[in-house]
């Protein structure tokens, strides 16, 4: 078989005109279109970079702004739940205001937050909703800083249990392990 020079040879066979007319081209553009790898390549860079600087794997969750939390050595990795954050005298559920902390403070004794009990029961209707064949874990993660009166805190706590929650964990900063 002789050697020939490279080239195209799709569809040349095909004995009509107007075939052979179209497949070499027949003066309109060329079909291939050509891509510039160089815009490609940043593109690619650009996004890799992006979601690397946005991924967590840790499970790490943001800290609403001006919370101090506790310190503890005793600690358990994070939870999928619901977050409750307890920030100066504002409530706030998964980071949507739900509450405030005035009326319990002033009147210094437990009482249920109506605002935050609606909230956690509109969210453990849905949980139930889209996991109808598993049993609701009823865990909550609360975000409380340190200088916030045990009164709210409870209250906080207490109001979780009524909208179904009975599990609650604190969030803390842990303590560096010690050696030994």
């Amino acid at each position: 078989m002789p050697i020939k020079e490279p080239g195209r040879r799709l569809m040349h066979h095909v004995g009509l005109e107007f075939v052979a007319h179209k497949v070499s081209g027949g003066g309109h553009r060329s079909t291939n279109a050509g891509l510039s790898l160089t815009s490609m390549i940043d593109f690619l860079v650009v996004t890799v970079v992006f979601l690397l600087m946005t991924f967590s794997s840790s499970g790490e969750t943001p800290v609403a702004k001006g919370l101090n939390m506790p310190m503890a050595q005793n600690t358990l990795d994070m939870l999928d739940a619901p977050i409750v954050a307890v920030v100066g005298s504002q409530i706030l559920a998964d980071g949507s205001p739900c509450g405030n902390t005035r009326a319990v403070e002033e009147s210094d004794r437990m009482q249920r937050i109506d605002e935050l009990f609606n909230v956690l029961k509109a969210k453990r209707e849905l949980w139930k909703q889209t996991h109808p064949n598993k049993e609701f874990p009823g865990v909550v993660m609360l975000q409380v800083d340190q200088h916030i009166k045990a009164v709210v805190v409870k209250s906080v706590f207490q109001t979780a249990a009524f909208a179904g929650f009975p599990n609650v964990s604190f969030m803390i900063n842990p303590l560096p392990k010690s050696g030994g």
